[in-house]
């Protein structure tokens, strides 16, 4: 047989034929006298194999194990890895739809910045109505980023914290107020005495859980520089002061 005569009987494509003799899983046939390579019924069952193993779900390296006379794993070893290996992916599908559904099922619908965990998004719905001041905008944007990059630990301690800020109504009316010093700075210079107002207010409205070591935080480095670039100067002025005062109360 042709190579073209090989494929269509076994049902794959000459160019994965030509993979399989240059990963070496199928034998290489000999050739006529005029070039073309020859096949036997041999190579076609070696092909059939092959095909059904990686239909399986086993990769080329596996089925170069299947295949080994002498050496590597059998053919119950392998499957019965590969069959562990889809259950675990079973179960890591069942964890994500589950997760899906509480998002898409979640009291108020998705935020902006989802998506989030149902926790945060619970936090979220309950300001709402802070969707139209700027800062606050940018705040959820943070907060999700730190969701998102922060070890689960420190994931759980951040919501957890969060629902000391935004939870109860007076918590949120300090939060409110906050924001509302902060969108006032966007036209104003560092040096405007509201800054200092407005870094108070901010600094009042974080519970001492929230920034646990925030005295070793690097007040101009990493992430923080990257937020305070996207800030209006005396807003950046205004959250280092937040900083500080943190750090010195605590």
């Amino acid at each position: 047989m042709r190579i073209g005569e090989l494929a269509d009987v076994v049902g794959v494509t000459t160019r994965a034929v030509r993979h399989y003799h240059h990963v070496g899983l199928l034998p290489e046939p000999e050739r006529r006298a005029n070039g073309y390579r020859e096949y036997g019924l041999r190579h076609a069952v070696v092909l059939a194999r092959i095909r059904r193993l990686t239909e399986l779900g086993l990769g080329l390296a596996e089925v170069r194990d299947v295949l080994a006379d002498d050496a590597g794993k059998d053919l119950v070893e392998v499957l019965t890895e590969l069959d562990e290996d889809l259950a675990r992916q079973e179960e890591a599908v069942r964890e994500r739809r589950g997760r899906l559904r509480a998002l898409l099922e979640a009291e108020g619908g998705l935020p902006a910045e989802g998506p989030v965990s149902p926790e945060l998004a619970a936090l979220f719905a309950g300001t709402a109505h802070l969707s139209d001041s700027p800062m606050a905008a940018k705040d959820r944007e943070i907060i999700a980023f730190l969701e998102t990059a922060m070890p689960e630990k420190a994931r759980q301690q951040l919501v957890e914290s969060l629902g000391e800020v935004l939870g109860p109504p007076e918590a949120v009316a300090r939060a409110d107020d906050a924001y509302a010093r902060l969108d006032a700075l966007a036209d104003a210079e560092p040096d405007d005495p509201r800054v200092t107002e407005a870094a108070r207010a901010l600094a009042d409205c974080i519970p001492p859980g929230l920034f646990p070591e925030i005295g070793d935080l690097d007040h101009d480095g990493g992430v923080l520089r990257a937020f305070y670039e996207d800030l209006a100067p005396a807003q950046a002025e205004a959250i280092r002061r937040t900083l500080r005062i943190l750090t010195e109360e605590r």
